[in-house]
C-alpha cells in the first residue's frame, strides 16, 4: 500500500500500513463485504484515504483545512477513486455536524490528539462513529522519541524539558502541542470502550538514520524497513519511537480459531 516512488514516505509509513491492511483485511472477511466504510479524520490531502480508496474502500475525510481538502480532491481525482473519497471541512470536536454517528468500519485517528483540546474526548468520539466490531487505527507523536531526538542533537536542556513536561513539549518553540506515552495512548482507548489489538512503533530508527545513507546504500532502505518491522511491536522500543501506533477493536472483533486476536 505504500508508494514505491517514495521510498522515505514508505519508511515512515510501512508498520501503519501493514497492521492497518491487516485490520480491514479482517473487517472485509467478517462483513462479507470487498468495500469497508473508512472514516479519516484529519485526513488532510489523502495519504492513507487515497491508498485505501485505491483497494476498494469508499473514505470520508474529515480535515479542517480547505486546501487540504482542496488537495485530497485532486489527489483522488488523479488516481482514478474521486468516486470512493468524500471530503467535509470539520474536526474531531464537531465531529458529528459533519458526518454519521456509528457509521463506519474503522476509523482512522492520525496525528489527530497532539492539537485537539481535549484528548479523551477526540477518541470518545472516533469510537462513537464506528460500527459494532468496527476498529480504531491511533497515530500520535510519541514522547520518548523526541526526548531521544533532542538529546541527540545535543539540545539536553530541551531534552529534559520534554521529559519532565505534562504534554512532553520541550520548548516554546516546539510546533509539537502534545505527546504521548504508550500507556497514555492505550488508556485513553480503553477509557473509550475499546479492546487493545495492538501496539507498534514507529519511526524507531528511521528518524535517527542520515537520509543520505538510506538514500545512497545499497539495499539499505529495504533492510532499515526489516529493522523496523522487527522493533515495531516490542515493548521496549515504544519507548524511544517518534510516533505511536495504537489499534483499538470493540469487542467481539474477529478472533482466530484459537481465540487468540489475529494482530
Amino acid at each position: 500500500m505504500s508508494d514505491p516512488s517514495r521510498p522515505r514516505a514508505s519508511l515512515r509509513t510501512a508498520v501503519v500500513w501493514e497492521v492497518l491492511q491487516d485490520a480491514l483485511d479482517r473487517r472485509v472477511k467478517a462483513t462479507g463485504r470487498p468495500a469497508l466504510d473508512v472514516l479519516d479524520t484529519g485526513g488532510g490531502s489523502g495519504n492513507f484515504a487515497v491508498p485505501l480508496a485505491r483497494l476498494g474502500h469508499h473514505v470520508t475525510v474529515v480535515d479542517p483545512s480547505p486546501n487540504a481538502l482542496f488537495a485530497l480532491e485532486r489527489r483522488a481525482a488523479e488516481a482514478g477513486v474521486g468516486d470512493r473519497v468524500r471530503g467535509v471541512q470539520g474536526d474531531a470536536h464537531g465531529l458529528f455536524d459533519v458526518v454519521e454517528r456509528g457509521g463506519y468500519d474503522a476509523v482512522l485517528c492520525h496525528g489527530v490528539l497532539e492539537y485537539v483540546d481535549d484528548p479523551a474526548e477526540g477518541v470518545r468520539n472516533t469510537v462513537a462513529a464506528l460500527r459494532p466490531e468496527g476498529v480504531l487505527s491511533l497515530l500520535a507523536a510519541g514522547l520518548g522519541g523526541a526526548v531521544l531526538a533532542r538529546a541527540l542533537a545535543g539540545h539536553f536542556t530541551e531534552a529534559r524539558q520534554a521529559l519532565g513536561d505534562p504534554d512532553g513539549r520541550w520548548g516554546d518553540g516546539d510546533p509539537v502541542p502534545r505527546r504521548f506515552t504508550a500507556g497514555q495512548l492505550t488508556a485513553l482507548v480503553e477509557g473509550a470502550g475499546l479492546t487493545i489489538g495492538a501496539v507498534h512503533g514507529v519511526r524507531v530508527f528511521a528518524d535517527l538514520v542520515p537520509g543520505v545513507l538510506v538514500d545512497t546504500e545499497p539495499g539499505a532502505l529495504d533492510a532499515l524497513l526489516k529493522l523496523e518491522a522487527a522493533a515495531a511491536e516490542l515493548p521496549a522500543f515504544h519507548s524511544v519511537a517518534t510516533q505511536l501506533h495504537v489499534l483499538g477493536e470493540r469487542l467481539g472483533a474477529s478472533r482466530g480459531d484459537d481465540g487468540a486476536r489475529e494482530v
